[in-house]
């Protein structure tokens, strides 16, 4: 019998497996930001959450440092999570288009969050190595989510590390190269994978990533979960 998502986040938030990364996140939380004066950060591991019998999973990077790190609640609290749940909320994912804090009312339909790393890293930039540290926590999610069929990869770090797990389960078919927009059946027994530019501010700013791009995804997951 898979193991509950419970045990896993409270595995996930205990963890100090990477020096750098509880380092940074832990003075993160206690300098704190200008906006954020009066927040008590976090400062801990950010596990994943959403539905249990989600068919849809999606993988980001890592928790931002004054948005997750800040809320405890992945894609929350900053604008990557703003432009996620919009578009979550406009599929019809969400009950809400907004991620502010843990008791905001937001409730996943069909779609469980979850990352490649689950401490803000420096820079956004996870080594090789944290990456290698935190895998074991998505391996065991994707164990405790048996009902997923199709999985939204956002961005190329977490589209490698998406990979990188599924591997360990033994998956051992082609290497799908990363774009925006990519529709990639994995096999027998094995999800659906899509993947997406990051909604981070330099994708999202810049029009490298417009809401529209964004909105497509959603409706190609929708198309491949109705198939």
């Amino acid at each position: 019998m898979p193991e509950s998502l419970d045990q896993i986040a409270r595995d996930v938030i205990q963890c100090r497996r990477c020096p750098r990364l509880v380092a940074y996140r832990e003075a993160v939380a206690r300098m704190r930001r200008r906006p954020f004066p009066d927040w008590d950060y976090w400062g801990r591991p950010v596990p994943g959450f959403g539905d249990p019998q989600a068919r849809l999973l999606v993988v980001g990077l890592a928790p931002a440092a004054h948005g997750a790190n800040r809320t405890g609640r992945m894609f929350t609290g900053d604008s990557s999570g703003d432009f996620l749940m919009a578009a979550l909320y406009r599929a019809g994912f969400a009950n809400q288009p907004t991620s502010i804090h843990r008791e905001d009312g937001l409730v996943l339909q069909d779609v469980y969050l979850t990352a490649v790393v689950r401490c803000a890293p420096p820079g956004n930039r996870p080594s090789r190595e944290e990456l290698a540290n935190c895998r074991p926590y998505l391996i065991r999610e994707l164990q405790a989510l048996p009902r997923i069929q199709v999985v939204v990869a956002l961005g190329q770090i977490a589209t490698e590390g998406l990979l990188a797990a599924l591997r360990a389960l033994g998956y051992d078919g082609p290497r799908p190269a990363f774009r925006h927009g990519g529709l990639y059946p994995l096999g027998a027994g094995w999800p659906v994978l899509i993947t997406s530019y990051h909604p981070s501010r330099q994708n999202t700013q810049t029009g490298r990533l417009t809401p529209e791009m964004f909105d497509a995804i959603w409706a190609l997951a929708r198309q491949v979960l109705h198939e």
